[in-house]
């Protein structure tokens, strides 16, 4: 029998015995009493060559008064092949002896966890399954359930660790759909562990087939161990003699004391597998590993660890902005990025690491320039560490059929990739499942698998295959301004508008109008020296502006009621300065501005003008002096150009065709390198692999609506006759 029939068999015939806990237990709580059973059983089965020779030995020591007797016990617990397991069970009973006794059953169910090794015993205080076991017994089920587990066998000759693996996740996966988990709370799909394990090790197979070689593994959010397990399968395939030690964490206790179990019973005893959360606490904070890869939970929130978090200095090396508070998917990749080894060319100390993480499209994507997720994004690119992005087909995961990404990470690029970034479209190499497992219904056969890391290892262009320098998918996003243009006129309306907020001023806006009319001034620098001219020369009785912070109040004001923005208006002047000389270097970083753009023309990009002939404002006047004109903010606007052009040219080319009067807000300035326009990155795979389809023919489309109406009348005659 196959190992998929193997393990659909067994998962069937496991959750058919938890229906037995149908009553006292809901469908989503099975889980509470089938994973730590199904655990129990497979270390019982294991255990069994062993245990007597495990009981004497017991005996003797505990008659002899010796303390703390795990180790020599741990070491006297071998597997068939005679290694040692590193835990055992001093109790007398097993399975079948727990089968023979159902009147006693709570009772020796609970010595019989008891009897097993320390590190067995803090698995299922993961479990908490003591309190299980009481309400299994209260409803009278207890025995019927563990009857049904005597009865099956769980050796690992009998299921082998990847057969188990896949019963683990089937059962997680229906217990999780029972309970209508959120798209967030996901199992990797085994296909997919073996494309990220394939993306990860297979550039490396010279290395790994070396002879004593030693690899470290990671996965920060290792749920139940799976990612773990292919990766050490594949290493074992191409290497029985490499020694490969596993290190994990996961925040469900559950899937932890699943995770632990599983590495206890494969002999790792140099791995670890720790309960705790990945972005708060590091278990492993003195380890660098070889390899990590994960499946964070996608679109999850990071609230509850913020308030640590923001007490750091930064976040696991790296001190930039973070992602938004309702997606922490990114942090999960700082902290495998800061677990990477250091990178020295032909260093063997440092050889450097590669990592695999699995994201949906909001990390590609998601955050404008300047946002954290962008800000991550230009941080691993411009480090030059992202090598390649696989896009993987909708509806390839039990409890999503959102689109999710696999993303390699390396310090250690190959020459060849330096540099580069390399896109995989995959959404369209899936097969079709004949029946769906929940979200699931399509996957990767084994010759998608391949084709996939064989276009990963040409790293080369073609049809579902592209290979960008890092600065394509980098822009800076300015800030088009265009001038406010106000008409100035005294209405009847406006002035009632005006005296309800600043009656005293009812003398002084009389001789404005005495002054001005009521007809409108399109200029209104023109307008505004007139109005502050007839305020300069009241009449001591008469009230003007007042003065300080009331006086810029009532300006406001005015300047509020009597304008209007208006398009056939002269533009308003900010103010008047002498220019001062600029920095090329300082606002265009990495940027060659064309020679054939002269000073002035520059200098008006940048929202300095020079001064026309016959200018229409106070201030200053003369050589070396500009104007600024202010903003209307309802103009503005925003532009994201590619890194590889210059702004002044991009800005000429496709902003001043259209509007004559625009430039760049001098203010927008980028953070880190202080030129203009703020810097972003992302990722487009629609933009890079999208095909056009031209549309049919109109008579083709007019051929076919008009079959459509002549069946339409055709049947209406019909009910109608």
């Amino acid at each position: 029998m196959s190992a998929t029939a193997n393990f659909q068999q067994l998962a069937n015939f496991i959750w058919s015995v938890a229906d037995l806990l149908r009553g006292p237990y809901r469908p989503p709580q099975y889980e509470r009493v089938m994973l730590p059973l199904t655990v129990l059983r497979r270390f019982d089965a294991v255990l069994a060559p062993s245990k007597e020779a495990v009981l004497k030995r017991h005996a003797e020591l505990s008659s002899k008064g010796i303390p703390n007797i795990d180790a020599i016990l741990n070491n006297l617990a071998k597997d068939e092949d005679g290694t040692a397991l590193g835990f055992h069970n001093h109790s007398q009973l097993d399975f079948p002896k727990l089968k023979g006794d159902p009147d006693n059953i709570g009772r020796h169910l609970a010595d019989y966890i008891a009897g097993f090794s320390e590190n067995i015993r803090k698995i299922f205080e993961r479990f908490e399954f003591e309190k299980e076991i009481e309400k299994l017994e209260e409803s009278n089920r207890l025995y019927q359930v563990v009857a049904q587990f005597a009865e099956i066998d769980l050796h690992p000759r009998k299921v082998d660790n990847i057969t188990m693996g896949l019963v683990f996740e089937d059962l997680i996966r229906r217990f999780n759909e029972a309970a209508n988990e959120t798209a967030g709370d996901h199992f990797t799909p085994r296909e997919v562990i073996q494309l990220m394990v394939n993306l990860l090790l297979e550039p490396d197979t010279s290395v790994l087939t070396q002879a004593g070689v030693i690899v470290t593994i990671c996965d920060p959010a290792c749920g139940t161990g799976g990612m773990l397990a292919e990766a050490q399968n594949w290493i074992r395939a191409h290497n029985e003699q490499a020694t490969v030690k596993v290190f994990g964490q996961d925040y469900n206790p559950r899937s932890y004391a699943v995770a632990a179990s599983d590495l206890l019973i494969k002999g790792h005893k140099d791995g670890q597998v720790m309960l705790g959360n990945t972005l708060t606490d590091d278990p492993f904070p003195e380890h660098r590993f070889d390899y990590l890869l994960a499946n964070p939970p996608f679109g999850v929130d990071w609230k509850a660890e913020r308030k640590v978090i923001d007490r750091w200095p930064n976040f696991r090396g790296y001190s930039g902005k973070l992602p938004r508070i309702n997606d922490g998917a990114l942090l999960f990749l700082l902290y495998m990025m800061s677990k990477f080894q250091d990178y020295k060319s032909g260093d063997r100390d440092k050889p450097g690491s590669r990592a695999a993480i699995v994201f949906n499209g909001s990390p590609l994507f998601t955050g404008s320039a300047g946002s954290g997720e962008s800000e991550i994004r230009r941080w691993i690119i411009e480090r030059d560490q992202l090598e390649a992005i696989v896009a993987l087909p909708e509806q390839m995961f039990y409890n999503t059929g959102i689109g999710t990404f696999i993303w390699v990470v390396t310090n250690r690029k190959a020459d060849h990739r330096k540099g580069k970034i390399q896109l995989i479209d995959a959404r369209e190499r899936y097969t079709p499942m004949k029946r769906s497992l929940g979200d699931k219904r399509r996957y990767l056969d084994q010759a998608a698998l391949d084709a996939v890391t064989r276009e990963h290892g040409a790293c080369a262009d073609s049809k579902t295959s592209r290979v960008f320098d890092n600065t394509d998918f980098g822009y800076r996003r300015i800030s088009v301004l265009r001038p406010l243009r106000l008409r100035f006129q005294i209405t009847d309306e406006a002035r009632e508008r005006f005296l309800n907020t600043c009656p005293d001023l009812f003398d002084a806006l009389q001789a404005v109008q005495d002054e001005l009319g009521n007809e409108p001034l399109l200029d209104w620098n023109q307008a505004w020296d007139a109005i502050q001219q007839v305020f300069r020369t009241l009449p001591d009785d008469v009230e003007g502006w007042a003065k300080g912070a009331k006086g810029t109040v009532q300006k406001k004001i005015f300047r509020d009621c009597f304008t209007t923005v208006d398009p056939e208006a002269a533009p308003v002047i900010a103010k008047h300065h002498k220019v001062a000389p600029l920095d090329r270097a300082a606002l265009f970083p990495g940027q060659t501005v064309p020679v054939d753009i002269n000073k002035d023309e520059l200098y008006a990009l940048l929202g300095l003008h020079k001064i026309p002939s016959s200018p229409r404002g106070g201030g200053a006047r003369g050589e070396g002096v500009c104007i600024e004109y202010e903003p209307d903010p309802a103009l503005k606007d925003a532009e994201n150009i590619p890194l590889k052009e210059d702004i002044a040219s991009y800005v000429l080319r496709e902003v001043r065709p259209y509007v004559a009067d625009a430039w760049i807000d001098r203010e927008t300035l980028d953070e880190q390198d202080g030129g203009l326009g703020k810097v972003g990155y992302e990722i487009n795979f629609n933009r890079v692999f999208f095909q056009y389809q031209p549309p049919r023919p109109l008579h083709e489309i007019d051929a076919e609506l008009a079959a459509v109406e002549k069946r339409i009348l055709c049947l209406l005659s019909e009910v109608t006759q």
